[in-house]
């Protein structure tokens, strides 16, 4: 498909651009990513994965202004994040970042639709009625917007979760190892939510995981080690996101063996 000139300069969701985060000092040091370079195109459905210690889960937080980074340049669409004050970031997670995260993060006195509205509340922002009640039927939690969490399966809870990062259109929504505390087909369901909001929503979502076979729902599969993208795959499936952990695996080994 041949790109307009409109889409060329159309600017990518999410980037980092030489990005280093170092944690410690002398002996301690312990550089968390290397120099890294990465454009998240909009959207589409981008995973991350890596061993642990790899530096995904630093890359995303620093990409949706949770943490700062040491050098390099950080954007969210065309806004830099690098230099902007607590009070800045704060502002544009609120208004142009969606989190989703492993332990749902749901306040158990309140019922799913207010959990839903909660982050559109606390902004003093009004919600859209139409969009909330698609966003709603997409995720299936129509006939369960009147229970608490704890009258909720994992599966639920975390619909509502994904419902939540949805209903403000943020920019780009992060999820990190949303599947990680679910059932294989609680997490299917959820899964495959993220990849309808980017069908049909056109919804931009980064996704850290250590799973393959949730990584098969994205677009594109980014792969860390010690703090460097060693490898990347479009258009994924499970045989060969695993294929290509064991042959980074595998050059890992070697690598140690020759030191």
């Amino acid at each position: 498909m041949t790109m307009s000139v409109l889409d060329a300069a159309q600017p990518a969701a999410a980037r980092a651009v030489d990005v280093w985060k170092v944690y410690g000092s002398g002996e301690t040091e312990v550089a968390a990513l290397r120099g890294i370079t990465l454009s998240v195109e909009a959207g589409k459905f981008t995973a991350i994965m890596g061993p642990s210690g790899s530096g995904k889960s630093t890359l995303m937080h620093c990409l949706a202004g949770l943490d700062t980074v040491d050098r390099g340049e950080l954007f969210v669409g065309d806004t830099t994040l690098t230099g902007m004050s607590d009070k800045q970031l704060t502002q544009l997670r609120r208004d142009r970042v969606g989190f989703i995260f492993q332990q749902f993060n749901l306040l158990p006195t309140l019922t799913a639709q207010e959990n839903i509205l909660l982050p559109l509340a606390i902004a003093g922002r009004k919600h859209d009625q139409e969009w909330f009640d698609r966003v709603v039927d997409t995720v299936g939690l129509r006939p369960r917007l009147g229970h608490r969490p704890s009258e909720l399966s994992g599966g639920q809870q975390q619909r509502v979760a994904c419902a939540r990062a949805l209903l403000s259109r943020p920019d780009v929504i992060f999820a990190d190892e949303p599947t990680g505390n679910l059932d294989s087909r609680s997490g299917a369901e959820v899964l495959s939510f993220l990849r309808a909001s980017v069908r049909e929503f056109n919804q931009t979502i980064v996704m850290v995981t250590h799973d393959p076979n949730a990584a098969s729902y994205a677009d594109r599969v980014v792969f860390l080690a010690d703090g460097n993208i060693v490898s990347e795959i479009n258009d994924p499936t499970e045989d060969v996101v695993l294929d290509t952990i064991k042959q980074l695996d595998a050059n890992a080994n070697r690598v140690m063996e020759t030191a």
